[in-house]
């Protein structure tokens, strides 16, 4: 999610690109649960379709190229840890 825009973080600054091919599976899955829940919440489907199921319209939406989502190009910072990652316990 991106971060809300300030005086300090403006949103012009976020770079972002719309995609409609995908990177993983994973993302896949997760862009169709988000517009069955949408499907199910009353928004219309973007085809014509037979089925009535809510995560099939949204695969075929998906399969015809009208479902597309944002990708946040926003570098991904690791927290520095100093010393080892994981605690040892001693007994």
């Amino acid at each position: 999610m991106a971060p809300p825009a300030s005086s300090n973080f403006p949103l012009e600054m976020i770079l972002m690109t719309i995609e409609t091919n995908f990177d993983s599976n994973y993302r896949k899955v997760l862009v169709a649960a988000r517009r069955a829940r949408q499907l199910q919440n009353g928004s219309q489907a973007l085809i014509p379709t037979r089925s009535n199921k809510a995560c099939r319209i949204a695969q075929e939406e998906i399969e015809a190229g009208k479902i597309a989502y944002v990708k946040n190009e926003a570098e991904v910072h690791k927290p520095l840890v100093e010393g080892p990652a994981i605690p040892i316990l001693l007994s």
